[in-house]
């Protein structure tokens, strides 16, 4: 019975293990190919292409964007530069002002009071030559004596610092100060400012303070060189000479404003100003340098021989001419020098040479540019020309032509080059 049971459980379950297998294994269904629509390749190479440009265009402006930024930050910085170099040449303008209205006040100031007191000794001096021994006449004598040699002393530090020259030092750094002021200010207002406009302008400011020197102690001027020699007021880099200056051959028509006719003209300028205005002014400053010497050694020497004699006076009548003679041709020279400003005419002198050399040594550094376009345009040069000269653009090229001819027949030119001065 057992057994019967146990086999029937065995074929049940054989039974239900064969319907399990026959449940898993599931016949296989056939394949089912789908065609996927694709879009044509043209349009999908035109999709590609199209999103690629727009790329390289948001890259294109994003880079002139930074660059735009880059740029106008330095413009702002070099403006700013630029602003702040305004600012302190506006402060030496003032300075300079200030300054010499100070030293024209020590001039006259000073010229007064050593006459006062030179007019003053000379008449103490013939006084004490009308009365007789005493008291009176020791107390004169010893008073005339010592306001000669206050005097004497006093010119000395006048005719060493020489304050009609100073004062025209003051007026000079004033005016071309302020011509630098009005430089910087159009370059400015032009709205394109560079690193080499700053770099200029501060080479221009420090080249004035030392052609134009505030303080008197060690950096004042020599005010009687053993030499004339022009004022030198621009940075050695503002002109820039090259040896070669030769025209450039078979140059047809005009480049920037440059032509064969009007570099002749610019040199037959230069020649004018060099030979006629340069050495005009160099003749007469070294006579203006002559005749300031003269005058400062000769009124203390007199102011000093005049204290000198009036110790004698009451000896005899000779001892008394030698102080009143003295003290009045100390009192008159004093006057021709510093009355007169020997000084400051020196100085414009000194200054007009300078000038003049300022114009040589453009004229000739600007030719001396080989490449057309660097140079400053030509019309424009020429009229900066004509200005400075005091002459419109037709009377310069009238000049130029007529130095031309007077070359050509071995004569010198009779006409200067500047109608300013």
């Amino acid at each position: 019975m057992v057994s019967l049971q146990t086999s029937a459980l065995v074929s049940t379950s054989c039974s239900s293990i064969r319907t399990v297998n026959a449940a898993i294994h599931v016949p296989k269904l056939p394949r089912v190919s789908f065609r996927v629509p694709q879009l044509p390749k043209t349009k999908l190479v035109e999709e590609f292409n199209r999103s690629k440009e727009q790329n390289n265009v948001l890259t294109e402006q994003t880079f002139d964007d930074l660059l735009h930024k880059t740029t106008n930050t330095n413009k702002s910085k070099v403006t700013v530069e630029l602003y702040a170099i305004l600012e302190a040449v506006a402060d030496r303008i003032e300075m300079h002002k200030n300054i010499g209205e100070q030293r024209d006040n020590w001039n006259t100031l000073l010229l007064n009071s050593i006459n006062m007191m030179t007019l003053t000794a000379t008449t103490m001096a013939g006084v004490a030559a009308t009365i007789g021994d005493g008291a009176p006449l020791l107390a004169l004598k010893i008073s005339s004596a010592l306001l000669f040699s206050a005097a004497a002393g006093m010119l000395l530090i006048m005719n060493k610092i020489q304050p009609s020259q100073l004062t025209e030092e003051q007026r000079n750094a004033t005016r071309l100060f302020k011509q630098l002021k009005s430089h910087i200010e159009t370059t400015i207002a032009l709205g394109n400012p560079t690193e080499e406009d700053v770099k200029g302008a501060m080479e221009k400011v420090l080249a004035l303070d030392k052609a134009y020197p505030l303080p008197l102690l060690g950096a004042m001027l020599e005010k009687f060189p053993a030499k004339f020699e022009p004022a030198v007021w621009w940075p050695s880099t503002q002109f820039k000479k090259e040896n070669n200056v030769t025209v450039q051959s078979r140059r047809m028509g005009k480049v920037n404003g440059w032509s064969e006719e009007l570099e002749m003209e610019m040199r037959q300028v230069m020649e004018v100003v060099r030979r006629k205005d340069s050495e005009d002014y160099d003749r007469l400053g070294n006579i203006a340098l002559k005749i300031n010497k003269t005058l400062a050694i000769a009124g203390p020497l007199l102011t000093g021989v005049a204290a000198v004699g009036s110790t004698f006076v009451g000896n005899g009548s000779w001892a008394a001419c030698v102080p009143l003679m003295a003290g009045s041709l100390a009192a008159a020279i004093n006057t021709l020098e510093h009355g007169g400003q020997v000084g400051m005419v020196f100085e414009m002198y000194r200054t007009s040479a300078g000038f003049f050399n300022m114009l040589e040594t453009s004229i000739e550094s600007t030719l001396g540019e080989k490449d057309l376009e660097r140079r400053e345009n030509g019309e424009l040069f020429e009229m900066k020309m004509a200005l400075q000269l005091g002459r419109s653009v037709s009377q310069l090229r009238e000049l130029a032509s007529k130095s031309t001819s007077c070359s050509m027949e071995g004569i010198d030119i009779d006409e200067f080059s500047s109608k300013l001065f």
